[in-house]
């Protein structure tokens, strides 16, 4: 009779955890072409299709050698996905004023006030020549801010998480179809870090981040995104992996940038992906 007991026991014990993976699927069974963003304080997915673009302009100089890009062709053999840098179109030719915009939240505190160089992410394979990266860039980041980022730490702190890495692409500075190095030139000058004009390209590994949406974007096919990276300054308003707490809607992005806790900015950055709510995730609540 004990052994018949702890047997239907057993069966009722599995057959409850395949009805709670039915009804919440877990975050481990993305593709490796998905990775999970945050819209209308809900946890969405993105599907990619095709590779990033970092769109460059015949007028423009993004290395900065006094050249513009129609008449420097060595300028165009590598992507240099800069911050701070608009075209005036999208990888279509389509108006920017009309493109879909990507919020790429990037942790830019750091949980435990790192002062470790060796911390700072390694560089990518087959990473740029003089990119900055390692211990390298961990003494950078110490002298610019304080402190490494959690932004650029191989392993963030466990007090967060982010959506890039994924569960598929665990290695530091890695997201699929992303760009694996980002030009911080315009970015160190517009905060003050360093003195300007930029004269040439600081290139550093993608950092870690999380992704959000507008409302009316959480359900919509696959179309080009322009990325723009959100700076968040304070701890306090990075979202939970669940989406139960923190930055999980524009609103709450604008919120915080309104209070100067956030920092948004354009780029020439692109994505190219679908967006999906999960049906049990689709019930309407209250903006934050």
């Amino acid at each position: 009779m004990q052994i018949q007991t702890t047997s239907i026991r057993r069966r009722m014990a599995l057959a409850a955890f395949a009805l709670l993976l039915a009804a919440h699927p877990a975050a481990a069974q993305l593709a490796p072409n998905q990775t999970h963003g945050f819209g209308h304080n809900r946890l969405i997915t993105f599907t990619y299709l095709q590779n990033f673009d970092c769109v460059e302009q015949p007028t423009m100089d993004l290395d900065f050698n006094k050249q513009k890009a129609d008449v420097d062709p060595g300028e165009l053999q590598i992507p240099i996905c800069q911050p701070l840098t608009e075209p005036t179109e999208d990888p279509t030719g389509g108006n920017l004023k009309q493109t879909a915009h990507l919020y790429v939240l990037i942790p830019m505190f750091s949980v435990d006030n790192d002062q470790i160089a060796d911390d700072a992410m390694p560089c990518p394979d087959g990473g740029r020549k003089g990119e900055l990266c390692g211990p390298a860039l961990g003494r950078e980041l110490i002298k610019l801010f304080g402190f490494v980022p959690e932004a650029w730490k191989t392993t963030v702190n466990p007090m967060i998480t982010t959506q890039c890495p994924d569960p598929h692409h665990s290695v530091a500075g890695t997201c699929t179809m992303h760009a694996s190095s980002v030009d911080l030139s315009k970015t160190l000058v517009a905060l003050k870090k360093i003195a300007g004009p930029p004269t040439a390209n600081i290139f550093v590994p993608t950092p870690n981040h999380s992704h959000v949406v507008d409302n009316d974007r959480v359900n919509t096919g696959a179309i080009w995104w322009e990325v723009r990276p959100v700076l968040i300054l304070d701890q306090s308003d990075w979202p939970s992996a669940d989406g139960k707490s923190g930055i999980t809607s524009s609103a709450e992005m604008d919120a915080a940038e309104k209070a100067g806790r956030a920092i948004e900015v354009g780029s020439n950055f692109f994505l190219f992906f679908s967006s999906h709510m999960d049906a049990h995730m689709s019930t309407s609540e209250p903006e934050r």
